[in-house]
């Protein structure tokens, strides 16, 4: 069971992982990247297998067994190709792939060239990068909506998670040092001279562009935007409400090829032309401003957050209030500042927590708050406080401490076996085949007995 789990955890993760590449330029000595398994039309090269292999040990997974290892691709496979035939999940094949250039372009900011960046991710050329992150997507969205519509029934009751517990206390994990943490976060704010600053730059771009400038030349040029810059600021097939407001009011209030005056949003100011408009998707350009904060806009924000701090600590003010009215963090603002880990809990590990964090709660103690410090925040610059609301020491699994943990366990247990189920009755209706190199492997399901014709 805790096999199961733990490799459909790492099959998700890997197919979100972008850095992942899925086919491999070949090495002196190295096997042809030949066919391992084909489920359905979909193929399972051998450079895939080796990647994700690669991968999991990286994630500190044991991936000895390769015949075990594989297996658990051919299932996430059999998902995969079922969720593109069925016909309640929505293809988004043309979203995706627009979203692939957008990745590329935020990859490439991180590099100082194009060149730099295939080296280092193994890649000859742009398309074949591009390519690879549209499967990789490809694959995370359809293997995620089969999984969820397999799945979405599964619920565990109070009794199965004790009982869960007691058959499997032995082996759980031991929990690492934790922390739970709320925070309070503020965006430095620009002054009237710095704003009107960066307007006049937009509306001189947007004046060059009626007088015969392309918006694609200015975007390449000017934008901000590491997501849509080197595609001319275009975004296609935008759904509606997938933007921020302000940026989704002004392109829907355009007639087509039309241009916005400047538009402010939390990400700076944009300067927008509408591209198309069809039913309930449009396709828009933009070129971004950011509103880089300058030292003396930071100083101002810091002085301000520490005299809400002061009022904190002085008992005028509770920290939920505080971040409930001055933090600019929409995920956690509402939720008293509680900082939730990836899956959600509000323990997180120590050892995960960003450097910049850890640093500055190193040495307090349950209660108290730290001094007003500054971080950056998806390329944002922030000023934060950070208030540690408890400290848990590393223990051993157990039902009274770690409840949520162990029903979570429990639910994931059970989904498995529903997914191992599902794929018992699909198998004899999808043409799966294993190349022969894996004839010797005993698989915890006969996959030879699934059609022989697709």
């Amino acid at each position: 069971m805790n096999k199961n789990v733990k490799w459909a955890m790492i099959l998700t993760f890997f197919l979100s992982f972008l850095g992942a590449k899925m086919n491999a330029q070949l090495k002196s000595g190295e096997l042809v990247d030949g066919i391992a398994a084909v489920v359905g039309d979909e193929i399972i090269l051998e450079s895939d297998i080796e990647d994700q292999a690669n991968y999991a040990k990286q994630q500190g997974a044991n991936v000895s067994n390769k015949c075990e290892f594989l297996e658990s691709i051919i299932s996430n496979k059999l998902m995969i190709y079922e969720a593109k035939r069925d016909t309640l999940i929505e293809n988004r094949s043309a979203a995706i792939k627009e979203n692939a250039t957008g990745k590329y372009n935020q990859i490439l900011g991180q590099f100082p060239d194009e060149k730099a960046m295939l080296a280092a991710y193994k890649f000859r050329t742009s398309f074949e990068m591009k390519k690879a992150i549209e499967k990789i997507d490809t694959d995370n969205y359809y293997g995620q909506m089969k999984y969820g519509r397999i799945t979405d029934k599964a619920d565990v009751t109070p009794n199965e998670v004790t009982d869960f517990f007691n058959t499997y206390k032995f082996q759980l994990p031991q929990v690492k040092d934790e922390v739970t943490l709320s925070q309070i976060v503020m965006y430095p704010k620009l002054t009237d001279a710095h704003k009107s600053e960066i307007m006049a730059k937009l509306n001189k771009i947007k004046s060059d562009i009626q007088g015969g400038e392309s918006f694609e030349s200015q975007a390449r040029i000017y934008s901000e935007d590491p997501g849509s810059a080197a595609n001319g600021g275009l975004y296609k097939n935008i759904s509606k409400g997938k933007m921020v407001k302000p940026f989704e009011a002004a392109a829907l209030n355009l007639q087509e090829g039309e241009l916005s005056e400047p538009v402010e949003s939390e990400f700076g100011y944009h300067l927008i032309q509408l591209v198309k408009k069809s039913g309930k998707q449009y396709d828009a350009r933009h070129i971004l401003l950011k509103a880089e904060p300058n030292a003396q806009e930071i100083a101002s924000a810091k002085k301000e957050l520490d005299s809400i701090r002061t009022l904190i600590i002085d008992g005028r003010l509770t920290f939920k209030e505080a971040a409930f009215r001055f933090s600019d963090d929409k995920k956690t603002k509402f939720n008293a500042g509680v900082m939730t880990s990836e899956d959600g809990s509000d323990k997180i590990e120590k050892l995960n927590l960003p450097p910049t964090i850890s640093y500055h709660i190193a040495g307090l103690h349950k209660g108290d708050i730290t001094d007003v410090f500054q971080e950056e925040v998806q390329q944002r610059k922030v000023v934060a406080i950070v208030k540690i609301d408890d400290t848990i020491n590393a223990h051993q699994m157990d039902i009274s401490t770690d409840y949520d943990r162990i029903k979570q366990m429990a639910l994931n247990k059970v989904k498995n076996e529903m997914v191992e189920k599902w794929v018992k009755e699909k198998l004899p209706n999808v043409f799966v085949s294993v190349n022969d190199r894996y004839k010797d492997c005993t698989f915890k399901t006969d996959w030879r007995k699934s059609a022989t014709t697709k």
